[in-house]
């Protein structure tokens, strides 16, 4: 399972990346609009494809396929692992199909529903993202809609991968894991926390302990 960390703050890509804990990022215009301190989102875009080599999402703004299109092309100039972030909308399928034709990497995002994403494959998405926190929000189960989104995936062999998004915190990593979906993006908060375990603090200070009686301390 791919993990990527969804935000553009630089030193945070930079410390996740470093310890290896980060296959591609994931940003949206909110993302980089509290992180840009007024750069330009392509600029910002290209200082974090020069620190992660894997896949990087930057959102299109438009909401018409013309606009999305201009747009995601020349997102795409950038560098060769940008992905462009398009929204589960009829213009926004539209624009991922003619990416597709022109084998421009897209990652759909607003993903709520397992239709939602099947149109999205159908139309040639690279990715699509299903916001789990956001439907457990609601009242609705994100997981159970990440596992219709793998059967249905894996009934008819399609090639998109699933990145469970709107990650709040580890069991909804473990849960993606389990049902078997491709990526998890979530905050640098959320990674850092899947180094800790209470028990595994406390044999560590027990050894530490142990060592001190041995005369190692």
């Amino acid at each position: 399972m791919k993990f990527f960390i969804d935000t553009a703050n630089l030193e945070d890509i930079r410390s996740a990346h470093l310890k290896g804990w980060v296959d591609g990022v994931t940003t949206n215009p909110s993302l980089i609009a509290k992180e840009g301190g007024g750069r330009l989102l392509k600029d910002i875009i290209k200082d974090i494809c020069e620190i992660v080599s894997g896949p990087i999402s930057a959102e299109v703004i438009a909401l018409d396929a013309k606009g999305m299109i201009k747009e995601g092309k020349e997102l795409a100039k950038i560098a060769k692992n940008v992905v462009v972030k398009v929204p589960l909308t009829e213009d926004g399928l539209i624009a991922v199909k003619e990416f597709s034709k022109e084998g421009i990497q897209t990652n759909v995002t607003l993903v709520f529903s397992a239709l939602q994403a099947l149109l999205a494959a159908k139309a040639g998405a690279t990715m699509v993202s299903p916001f789990v926190g956001r439907l457990d929000d609601i009242h609705t189960s994100g997981m159970d809609v990440v596992a219709q989104i793998k059967t249905i995936f894996d009934n008819y062999g399609f090639p998109t991968e699933i990145l469970v998004a709107s990650v709040r915190h580890p069991m909804h990593l473990l849960d993606a894991a389990l049902i078997g979906a491709d990526i998890a993006t979530m905050p640098y908060s959320v990674i850092k926390q899947l180094t800790k375990h209470p028990l595994t603090d406390r044999g560590l200070d027990q050894f530490l302990k142990d060592a001190g009686k041995a005369g190692h301390a």
